[in-house]
Parts: C-alpha cells; structure tokens; sequence
C-alpha cells in the first residue's frame, strides 16, 4: 500500500542535539473513496459538496495551566477520568499530579528514578498509558530504561491507590510484561497507547547508533525497529501478556507475532484519532527526512532500506511492499519530528480533523487533513505554526483538546 508523499520546505532551524536523534554515539478504509458499487449508482445525481472547512490561518501556544511550577523534560500527560486531574511523567522517572483547578499544588504520584536509566540522553520514562478500565481497576502501564543489569526497556504493570491529591502509583506492585534488550542508548521509541479495540500498543526504535547497524528495521525476528500489539486484559505473574489472534504474524515461527508493524526508525510518538480509530505515527529520520506515517497491520515502512521517501542504502532499493510517508519535511525545517493528534475537541472548530505534529528542534507546526490522508488522497499539510518551543510530545484531554509538552517545562493549550 503506497501513500502520495509531499515534501514540507520551510525555513531552516536550529539544528539541536541528540533528544530524538541520536546519531552520535485498526487502519485506514481499504476501499478507495467514491469507488462506484453500481451502475444506479454512477447514474444517480451526484451529492452536493460538503462546504469547506474554514481552516485557521494558524495557531498559537498559550500556557494552560497558570501556577503550574516548572517541569523537567515532560513526555508524557494523561487526564485521570473522573477526577479533575492530570498527570505527567517527567523523563527521570518522576509522575506527577496537579488539580485542573490548582495547578500549583503538585503531588508526586510515582518516584521510580532509582528503578529509571538517565545514562543516556533518550534513557528514562518514556511512555504511559491508562488502562481501558482504569477507572475499575486503577491499572497504569510504564515503558522504561531499566537502571540496573544490561541496557534494556521494560514495561510493566502498576495498580495505583488513592484519589484526588493523595492518587498514587504503588511502586511495590510493578508486575513486569516485557523487557527488550537494547544495543544502543537512543531510538528508544516510547509511545505507549490503548487502540480502540482495547490492545496495548508500544513504539520500539531500531536499537540505535545511526544507520540502524545490526539491520533491525527489516528483521521481523526481533521487536526492535516495530510497534507491537499485545493483549494485556488478563495480565498476571505466569502470563503478561496475550499475542492478538489478528496480529498480523500470529502464528509465524519466522516472525515475532507481537508486532504489528516494522521498518520503523524510532516512532517517538504516535496516536490513534479518537473518531476515525487510524494509527498515526511520526517517525524521526536520519540526516535528511523526517516523516509522518499511518500504521497499517503488517506495514513494513521501509527503514532503512528507506529514509523517508528517499533511498538510504544505494546498494539495495527495492520499494515494492513498502509503506510510504504520508508526509514528510527536510533538514530546512527542523531535525526531530514529535507525532501528535488528529484534533477531535469542540473548543476550535477551525481544527476539527487537522492531524497536528511537531519538530522538536524548531518548534515549527503542522496540520494535515486526517480523513483525506487516511483515504489515499494526495494532501498538502500546511505550517500553522512558525516557531517554537522544543515539544517533546503532545497529549489530549478527555474533551479531545490538544496540549504541547515542551522542554522548557511549560505545558501549553493548542489554540487557534
């Protein structure tokens, strides 16, 4: 399945080190859109067009919670269902919780530093998700270096207790689902999601170093380089996790059935749209393309025997059976692309349906019509936002309004 690629040129931007880079040490409809299924159909009156969208000419970042005290390298937020509160994972190792109402008074919901590797700059807490029936069980899934023994993630389980300011995660009930071996110390990946169809999904880079050395992203022999699917609803001691019978190398003795999409570089962060259930993921590149993908089961996105559109290895360029970018941008508009969300609130009207993503090291944002992509059509995103601050990740609210975490420890409101 091969997607329409545009090119993104911009200005150039401040070239910034290694926080995704690293270098130095259910999808889409099958079915194309307006495919004629009779002939009384191809003779009936055409429906009128649907009018335009009025699309922003462009967005702004205003901090959103007042008060909040100074963040350290947030990279992820959640808000807790039910209780009026969020929480963020600072990538040390350190949860904490604020009220939306008083965000100045800060309670520290997890501290696992000593549990967390910082050794490397892509090293710490990276990723988690909200169980699908959190507000039964109160479950919270962590992806995360391990600090002790040889370099590897690890995700595990956690109960939480409490509610309000006194809401915590109980380090004392860490059960371990996986752990994976990592060569390197970036390309980490991190992105941790629940799909509408209640699986657990996980973002593994390709083991790091640059050029992806040991061949990773086109091994289906290992996670690394993939995202992965598991089913994690009847987790326990003797079974962490289930293999989806619908995974789409279920069953393969030649393939690791976890994953559920490979030839990824380091997808750092993706998102399912909350109406449409498409995976979208933002893949960070080597030294030319960084690039926007949408997940289909079995995808091979071509790392690295691609970077982007372009061809990384010249010896060997085969692209049949590749997925390509549905968009993508070069090294004079930034260096680290941040995935994010297809806008679904009801604050912007202007936004609703425009799929928003990043780069890290300008700032500079985008928005992509989500529903054209996704159906094949060829589609230009368009700059909204200049420059900025260095967004690590975005988030959504249960209300669908959309956030910016920025590395100056500000977290800010999309608004257009």
């Amino acid at each position: 399945m091969t997607k329409t690629v545009l090119v993104v040129w911009a200005v150039a931007g401040l070239l910034l080190a290694s926080a995704c880079k690293g270098d130095d040490a259910p999808g889409p409809p099958t079915t194309a859109p307006g495919t004629a299924t009779s002939e009384a159909t191809a003779e009936a009156t055409p429906a009128p067009s649907p009018t335009p969208v009025a699309r922003p000419e462009g967005i702004r970042l205003e901090p959103a919670f007042p008060g909040l005290p100074q963040l350290q390298r947030p990279v992820v937020m959640r808000e807790l269902p039910g209780q009026g509160r969020y929480l963020v994972v600072q990538q040390d190792g350190v949860v904490v919780t604020f009220a939306k109402e008083a965000p100045s008074e800060v309670s520290v919901a997890l501290d696992h530093r000593g549990n967390t590797s910082r050794g490397g700059n892509e090293e710490g807490m990276l990723g988690l998700a909200l169980d699908p029936e959190f507000e039964g069980n109160g479950f919270v899934y962590i992806y995360y270096n391990a600090a002790e023994g040889e370099r590897r993630t690890r995700l595990s389980r956690f109960e939480t207790t409490g509610e309000g300011e006194s809401w915590r995660i109980d380090a004392g009930t860490e059960l371990v689902l996986l752990e994976v071996p990592q060569p390197f110390a970036n390309h980490n990946g991190g992105s941790l999601e629940f799909g509408p169809d209640g699986m657990l999904y996980l973002g593994l880079g390709d083991g790091g170093s640059g050029g992806d050395p040991q061949g990773n992203g086109q091994d289906p022999t290992t996670l690394l380089g993939s995202i992965i699917r598991l089913d994690v609803s009847d987790a326990g001691p003797g079974r962490p996790y289930a293999i989806p019978a619908d995974n789409p190398f279920s069953g393969d003795s030649a393939r690791r059935n976890e994953i559920w999409a490979y030839g990824v570089r380091n997808p750092w962060r993706f998102s399912f749209d909350r109406e449409a259930g498409v995976l979208w993921a933002g893949d960070v590149g080597q030294n030319a393309l960084e690039e926007i993908d949408i997940i289909v089961a079995g995808g091979n996105y071509g790392w690295n025997i691609m970077e982007g559109t372009q061809c990384f290895r010249a010896e060997e360029c085969d692209q049949e059976g590749l997925v390509l970018p549905v968009a993508e941008y070069g090294r004079d508009a930034g260096c680290s692309v941040t995935g994010g969300y297809v806008y679904r609130g009801a604050a912007f009207p202007a936004l609703r349906g425009l799929y928003l993503y990043a780069d890290y090291c300008t700032g500079r944002t985008w928005g992509l019509e989500a529903d054209m992509a996704a159906g094949g059509d060829a589609v230009e995103p368009v700059v909204l936002l200049e420059a900025g601050p260095s967004i690590a990740s975005f988030a959504e609210d249960v209300a669908g309004e959309v956030y910016a975490l920025a590395f100056d420890g500000v977290i800010y409101r999309v608004v257009a």
